[in-house]
């Protein structure tokens, strides 16, 4: 008799056991699967996204220098501001304050405040050009005519695998080292011959120098 008993004393824990491990289970699913009768679905939503597009007034830089140029564009809120040689010679505008505005991309009025602002610049010694030179452009498939433009904006137009020679066209046998304040006097391949990847050579002289 005592065999028995223990027999089913244990057979009955074990039984409970499951039960309890079966109820675990069940109370185991997430709440939200559980839904009353009678109870709405609970709904979400989701914030609109802002579409207007801020604008404000950029004011008239011409003939401003370029360092204040800049800082009244960023305090009417234009960030995005880059500038460049009014002249195509491809100088950078290191020194600020040494360049003034001819000109700027978009012009004075309202616009978006994430416009990029473009100022065409020239050194304050210099004279603004009748028109804007613009930053060198890519050549093409055919030789450009780079009589008189410095051997910087050449270089920036031919493809970056060219092989390019620039002697001095005085016989002076100078290095051409600030090739921004070079122009070119003579070029070959001469202007309109198919560029085929073949060597480039440029005959330059200072840009206050006569060819």
């Amino acid at each position: 008799m005592g065999i028995r008993t223990t027999v089913a004393a244990l057979a009955g824990t074990a039984l409970l056991a499951l039960t309890g491990c079966g109820a675990a289970t069940v109370s185991d699913k997430p709440a939200a699967s559980r839904t009353t009768p009678g109870t709405p679905a609970p709904t979400t939503t989701t914030p609109s996204k802002a579409t207007a597009t801020e604008t404000a007034s950029l004011p008239s830089m011409t003939g401003k220098g370029l360092q204040y140029a800049q800082d009244q564009a960023q305090a009417a809120g234009f960030y995005g501001l880059t500038s460049h040689d009014a002249l195509g010679r491809g100088r950078m505008q290191a020194f600020d304050r040494n360049w003034k505005v001819c000109s700027q991309t978009p012009a004075a009025g309202k616009h978006a405040t994430d416009t990029r602002i473009d100022f065409a610049t020239v050194k304050l010694e210099e004279e603004c050009p009748s028109k804007d030179a613009g930053k060198p452009q890519p050549a093409g498939a055919t030789m450009p005519d780079f009589h008189g433009k410095s051997v910087k904006a050449a270089r920036e137009a031919l493809d970056s695998s060219y092989s390019i020679t620039v002697t001095d066209a005085t016989g002076q046998n100078r290095i051409v080292f600030m090739e921004s304040n070079w122009q070119i006097c003579n070029q070959n391949p001469t202007p309109g011959t198919q560029l085929d990847g073949r060597p480039v050579k440029f005959d330059a002289v200072k840009f206050n120098e006569p060819c």
